[in-house]
């Protein structure tokens, strides 16, 4: 087996207990995250996908965690459940991002991983209202914003 092949092998199975563990070890109380010691449980092939972006393959995966990382000052994460089927698993999060110039803002979401046959994450799809939750900090505009959806999509 060569040396890339032994880095990207995970260390335990992964299930609803191990997300907890792993993703509660990723987003520190204090300081910046860190997503190091998660990486290797993640497939070669990766696809990401969120509200924002969709990124195909480990080292682009690993590029936007980094950059993710210097935009902010703290990253928390509070996992409220976990569900798994098979080979998927979905867990509904907080998370609080905390800028550098702005005030901190907490995100609600929901994560799907889908695992392959060697039980590697092949696709995260997370789910979230990034505008809203940042729009209900800001006084005044929160009102206008969440009008505007009621009439345009509610």
């Amino acid at each position: 087996m060569d040396q890339q092949a032994k880095t990207d092998s995970p260390i335990q199975i992964i299930n609803a207990d191990t997300i907890r563990e792993l993703w509660s070890k990723t987003y520190n109380h204090e300081g910046k995250p860190d997503w190091s010691h998660i990486f290797p449980y993640y497939h070669k092939d990766i696809v990401f996908q969120d509200t924002i972006q969709r990124i195909e393959g480990k080292a682009r995966f690993v590029a936007m965690c980094t950059r993710l990382t210097k935009r902010s000052k703290q990253l928390k994460m509070e996992i409220l459940c976990v569900a798994q089927s098979e080979n998927v698993l979905i867990f509904d999060w907080i998370m609080t991002m905390i800028f550098k110039k702005y005030p901190s803002t907490p995100i609600y979401g929901s994560t799907k991983l889908v695992l392959s046959e060697d039980g590697l994450i092949k696709e995260q799809r997370d789910y979230y209202d990034l505008w809203g939750d940042i729009f209900n900090q800001i006084p005044r505009f929160n009102k206008i914003y969440r009008k505007f959806m009621a009439r345009k999509f509610g």
